[in-house]
């Protein structure tokens, strides 16, 4: 049985500059037809007509990342959701340019779309540099918390993964308390250049390439659902 929906305050921006008529014109052509629907249950077959392995994408970006794991495994489906028009945009391009067919969209917050979805439903879930908000009266609006992880942990597979990226050391430093206080991951890492170097399947993000050309450290945490 599905959850009820979780509902969340979204806090900054929905839309960065005006768009290009070419980029509104992806909106109004593209976007109605990949848009994950906005109510009721959700599963593979309902988003893609079949029933194939599914991975989520929590907070796209420009959505570089998830469109080069969609070429990766085409027989995968692929969800993404972002409450940034531009990045949706981004997206957009990016499965235009690629002739991607397997990925769905949600401009909107991630946790109201996997409330949607059957537990333990999802092969890999990624949240990679995530808003960190490294105030400590706004820690409660990251979403490495208990009640987003809870969440996260109910819809993924078991001995599936899912993956935190991050450059902010105090993210970094809060993910890593947050986690070790659950026994429900595994932290796939036995040496420290299993989470300073990128995975060759963990394509490169523009906040990362932006994060190095700032000499900027990034960890690459992999966990397993135990």
């Amino acid at each position: 049985m599905n959850d009820p929906i979780i509902l969340r305050r979204l806090y900054g921006r929905r839309q960065g500059h005006k768009l290009r008529a070419g980029q509104q014109a992806l909106v109004d052509d593209m976007l109605p037809g990949l848009s994950v629907p906005e109510e009721g249950p959700l599963n593979a077959t309902t988003l893609f007509g079949d029933p194939r392995p599914l991975e989520f994408e929590i907070g796209f970006g420009a959505g570089e990342h998830l469109a080069a794991q969609a070429a990766a495994r085409p027989e995968h489906g692929f969800i993404g959701c972002e409450p940034f028009l531009n990045g949706v945009v981004g997206a957009l391009g990016h499965i235009r340019d690629n002739g991607l067919t397997n990925i769905r969209l949600h401009m909107g917050d991630a946790l109201e779309v996997l409330a949607r979805l059957p537990d333990a439903s999802l092969d890999r879930i990624y949240l990679l540099h995530p808003d960190p908000w490294p105030k400590a009266r706004h820690a409660k609006r990251r979403m490495m918390n208990h009640g987003p992880l809870d969440l996260i942990a109910k819809k993924l597979k078991f001995g599936c993964e899912f993956r935190l990226g991050t450059d902010d050391p105090t993210y970094c430093r809060w993910s890593m308390m947050v986690m070790a206080a659950r026994d429900d991951f595994k932290w796939l890492a036995e040496t420290p250049a299993d989470f300073l170097n990128r995975p060759d399947d963990w394509p490169q993000t523009r906040y990362e390439r932006k994060a190095r050309r700032h000499n900027h450290e990034v960890w690459y945490f992999r966990y397993l659902r135990k």
